[in-house]
């Protein structure tokens, strides 16, 4: 009985609740993805455009960018005139250009963009605005230059562009201003308003699934719809990222942006693609059988980045990694950071000698009072560190990279620093000796410089390459800086509250900017002109990336966390402000 009580108190309560939200007689208003028609390839919503708009052009980051390098880059980009050409298109169909002025007259609070074709950038725009605000804009006060339609009980207007073939139709439905560049569209919309009941985005799978996936939606929504839009040569051509590979896997996505005053967080979620059986089973009875990555990898790496500390500029962790890419890690991170192809301008020509001669007077440098150094014969393959990394299963590994300047003020010296979690313990005499093996050959014909000796809570070489190494029970650290070890190890003790996840990263932008901008303009000086009469040319570095770093230099911080299953994929990006 009192449990029945509760019940009834609590639907009394809700019922309220209710009524107060919306009053009698008042239905709460239906979301707009229910008037918009089906076969878009992007669904894009925001809570309130005007909002946003408003944001953008009273931002300080709107005049660094289109005064920056990475802007005038940009502007001449095949993406920039393509939109450029559209635009210019839309322009002669509508009657007036598509600026910012214009754009700002057609800003309503809820808003919706759905695009349907990437290549003739056909799409579907509507707002949520009041009439009496739809009627004050320059788009109806030009109607009589349209042809009137109509759908649905509403009238429409649209303008054609013979040469281009460009369409542009409008309309004011109540409290909606709808803009589309195919008559068909407006007219599906109209047509859903009016209570038709064609197909709409909300029941096509990708769209439905992606909603239903995500959490609630944030300032701004993206749904795309990856088995149509991957195939696409327009998307592979112009997508910014240059990902492809990596989104086949996946049949749709769905990104929420959700704003404050000091973050911008965006939750994103992919669907991966559901192979049929008939296509899944034929690789798998091929291939060899793979070994399941040891259990707990997710939950090491959320724990192994409480190590990072605010020295850091940048780090990144991964979980159940392979023992090659632990040792590619290890050989390009710190082992042997200089290997890789040298420019094919910086590489000096050969000498080859003939007719009977045996040397030059450049052998005059090679020393016979000691034995050449001798590289290791062994195999890479079969290699003593490979050995170690082979038969310990690793949990997860980090990398955590600073920069910062030299003591003259003139070069940026770059540190890193490697952690690998294992499932037990670490034989430290047997990985120390296995790091020893690995750089010895390049050092030294004997053994100097190859001792490992305790320095503070570390142990370090005893030459002049500068390598340090820690080993914690299932935690194994090796550095190139003694500081940045003595760091992460003094937060052995902190704890994190992060969530488990298969990929954590982060980037220190406010500490890494000027860094960034020192080295890469070293790095970019050979290649800069010295002619006054050429064109200006932004350098790639030092130009073009570290203009749109200074245009965010209110983003402090950006980090990433990635969650997996076996039907989606989680990501949570993190932006911090500073202002």
């Amino acid at each position: 009985m009192k449990r029945l009580i509760v019940f009834l108190l609590v639907a009394i309560a809700c019922a309220g609740i209710g009524r107060a939200t919306f009053p009698a007689g008042v239905p709460p208003e239906p979301p707009i993805s229910r008037y918009v028609p089906a076969g878009a390839l992007l669904y894009l919503e925001g809570k309130n455009l005007s909002e946003l708009l408003a944001d953008w052009n009273k931002s300080p980051e709107k005049p660094r960018w289109v005064t920056s390098d990475n802007y005038e880059i940009f502007s001449r980009s095949r993406l920039f005139l393509r939109l450029k050409g559209a635009g210019n298109q839309f322009a002669v169909a509508a009657g007036l250009p598509p600026d910012m002025n214009f754009l700002s007259q057609v800003a309503g609070s809820r808003s919706v963009l759905a695009l349907y074709d990437i290549g003739k950038l056909q799409f579907l725009y509507a707002t949520r605005m009041p009439s009496a605000n739809s009627m004050q804009t320059v788009l109806w006060q030009t109607r009589a230059k349209f042809e009137p339609r109509n759908a649905g009980g509403v009238n429409f207007y649209v303008r054609r562009d013979p040469e281009s073939e460009r369409e542009v139709a409008f309309a004011i439905s109540g409290d909606y201003l709808l803009l589309a560049t195919r008559e068909d569209l407006l007219a599906g919309a109209l047509h859903l308003m009016a209570g038709g009941k064609d197909r709409t985005v909300e029941q096509e799978q990708w769209w439905s699934e992606s909603v239903a996936a995500a959490g609630p939606a944030g300032d701004l929504r993206m749904v795309l719809d990856l088995d149509k839009l991957v195939p696409s040569p327009y998307f592979r051509t112009y997508w910014v990222q240059q990902n492809i590979t990596d989104l086949k896997p996946y049949s749709a996505a769905i990104s929420d942006l959700f704003r404050s005053s000091r973050q911008y967080r965006e939750e994103r979620v992919l669907l991966k693609r559901t192979p049929s059986a008939e296509a899944s089973a034929a690789p798998l009875a091929r291939s060899p059988a793979t070994p399941a990555p040891p259990a707990g990898g997710a939950e090491a790496t959320a724990d192994l980045v409480r190590l990072v500390g605010n020295n850091v500029g940048i780090y990144e962790a991964k979980a159940s990694p392979s023992a090659d890419s632990c040792l590619e890690l290890l050989q390009t991170k710190l082992l042997a950071p200089h290997l890789g192809l040298a420019p094919p301008s910086q590489i000096a020509p050969g000498v080859r000698l003939s007719s009977g001669e045996t040397g030059a007077a450049s052998d005059l440098e090679t020393r016979i009072d000691q034995p050449p150094v001798q590289r290791s014969t062994i195999p890479q393959s079969v290699s003593a560190l490979k050995e170690v990394l082979d038969k310990t299963p690793i949990l997860s590994s980090l990398q955590v990279q600073s920069t910062e300047h030299d003591r003259a003020g003139v070069f940026v010296r770059i540190h890193s620093a490697v952690a690998l979690v294992a499932a037990s313990d670490w034989d430290k005499p047997g990985i120390e000796s296995a790091l020893v093996d690995f750089v010895r050959p390049d050092l030294t014909a004997s053994q100097l410089g190859v001792t490992w000796h305790p320095k503070g809570n570390h142990d370090e070489l005893d030459g002049l390459w500068p390598l340090a190494t820690a080993v914690r029970g299932k935690y194994l650290l090796v550095a190139d800086d003694p500081g940045m070890i003595e760091a992460m190890l003094s937060n052995f003790s902190s704890k994190m509250a992060l969530p488990p996840g298969t990929f954590v990263a982060g980037f220190n932008h406010e500490r890494e900017r000027v860094n960034f901008a020192h080295f890469s303009a070293l790095i970019d000086r050979p290649g800069q002109s010295i002619d006054p009469r050429a064109e200006r040319q932004p350098q790639f570095f030092s130009g073009n990336i570290a203009s749109i770093s200074s245009t965010l230099a209110a983003v402090s911080a950006e980090s990433i966390t990635v969650r997996a299953d076996d039907a989606k994929v989680l990501q949570t990006v993190t932006y911090q402000w500073t202002q």
